[in-house]
This record gives C-alpha cells, structure tokens and sequence, in this order.
C-alpha cells in the first residue's frame, strides 16, 4: 500500500470512530435532558417561577387602559389585560398574567408609598412563606385562598411591596374571554 491510501484508511477509521462516540454521545445527552425536564416538573420547591401581574397607579384607570387597548393593542376588560402564555416545562398548560392600573389613592399597594407593585407567580407559596419568615422578611398579611390561587404579600427591603401569587391557571382558561397573546 501506498503512503496515501494508508493515510485514507487512518482518517476514514478515525471519523468512524468519531462518529460511534458522538452516536452515544447524543444518546447520553437525551438521557439527561429527558431526566432534567422530569426533574423540573416534579419540582416543588418553595420559588418564584414568573411574573403573574405589573400593577400602578393612574389618574384615569379607564382611559389609560382604552389608550393601551387602541395604541397597543391589549385585549382590555375591566381590571386592566389578561396576558396569555405557555408553560415552558408544560406548553399544553396556558398561564396567564395581569397588568392593570389601579385609581389613585389606592390602599392595595399599602404599607408601601410606592405607586406600583408587581404579582410574582410562585409555587409552593406555603413553603416559600416558611422560608422568608425563617430570613426575616416582613410577611404583611396571612395567605388568601380564592378559585384561582393563593395570595399573600411581603416587602422587600427598600418598601416595596410585593404580591406572591400561587396560580390556579385552570380557573381563567374555563372562565375563557379575550387575552392579550
């Protein structure tokens, strides 16, 4: 054999090589992703996992909201726009997310003198409760139970008071009507 053709030979053994390894390689990577996203759906620990709502004060709720409505295009109704999403570990499951401006002179965003609050959508909101507790954040109110979700409120360490929502998607997606998508 010639000087070239064992050259070929080496080079084609090597990319075959190369080529059952990255095979397993690939498998391998499967493997782990499949494990992970089970991982992730079976998550329960005490976490914010979203936004679930961006709230402020406005001298004119019902104009501002027509104006986002005609300018923007948000699907309105009477508490601001419904936004519509996929669940990233379960894209079969639509969440959802408010944005809303409140009148005013609005007591909702209390003890805060901040004229806004943003909804973070939790899980495990018992858990998480614990554990703030445990860290020493104000806690401003006992958790609420309604038919879509729980709720409780905390503040952060510059006054800013926040809403922990633990959300019962389900409740909107039956309830159905216009969301912004």
């Amino acid at each position: 054999m010639n000087k070239l053709t064992k050259i070929l030979i080496l080079t084609m053994l090597t990319i075959s090589c190369n080529t059952a390894t990255n095979t397993d390689d690939n498998k391998d990577v499967k493997t782990d992703s499949i494990k992970q996203k089970e991982t992730v759906m079976n998550d329960t620990t005490p976490k914010v996992t979203g936004i679930g709502g961006i709230f402020f004060v406005s001298t004119n709720p019902q104009e501002i909201r027509e104006w986002y409505g005609t300018n923007l295009g948000l699907a309105i109704d009477d508490y601001g726009s419904p936004f519509e999403f996929r669940n990233a570990n379960r894209p079969e499951e639509i969440n959802y997310l408010r944005w809303s401006p409140f009148e005013v002179g609005t007591d909702y965003f209390k003890p805060s003198e901040k004229e806004f609050m943003i909804n973070y959508r939790v899980q495990n909101i018992e858990g998480l409760l614990f554990k703030l507790k445990e860290n020493g954040v104000t806690i401003v109110d006992d958790i609420e139970e309604f038919e879509y979700g729980k709720f409780v409120h905390i503040m952060d360490p510059e006054g800013n008071k926040i809403e922990l929502w633990e959300p019962i998607d389900s409740f909107f997606t039956q309830m159905g009507g216009t969301t912004t998508k």
